[in-house]
């Protein structure tokens, strides 16, 4: 059963990982018409490594809802955000050791993502008011 308080976490967070995954794949599809597949690919790898970082956090963050469970909130908020980082890491260090990338579209579609996910949350809770 899903925690009342919870759920509206949960919804942002849903609209949030869907927005990121729209802009990034439609950066993705601009870079391969404006520039080549390369950049294409690269964008894409980039955007992507963000959306299933923020994809572990927010499943790990909102495991548990209510006063009752302050404790689990806040350990699993903050495992999640360990979790987020050290996936970051350990796939950008995958992705430089194997996979043959252009860096310029890499970083900044992640930057981009980045970008969505400091401003975006927001303008939804300006939507809902």
């Amino acid at each position: 059963m899903v925690s009342a308080l919870v759920r509206p976490g949960r919804q942002l967070a849903k609209r949030l990982l869907l927005l990121q995954s729209g802009v990034v794949l439609t950066t993705a599809i601009m870079a391969v018409f404006a520039v080549n597949v390369d950049w294409g690919i690269s964008a894409l790898i980039g955007g992507g490594i963000f959306v299933i970082a923020n994809a572990v956090f927010s499943v790990c963050a909102f495991l548990f809802g209510g006063a009752s469970k302050a404790r689990l909130v806040m350990a699993t908020f903050y495992s999640g955000e360990v979790l987020k980082i050290l996936t970051t890491v350990i796939l950008f260090s995958l992705v430089y050791l194997y996979v043959e990338v252009e860096l310029v579209p890499l970083k900044l579609t992640y930057l981009l993502a980045l970008g969505i996910n400091i401003c975006a949350p927001v303008l939804f809770i300006n939507n809902n008011k």
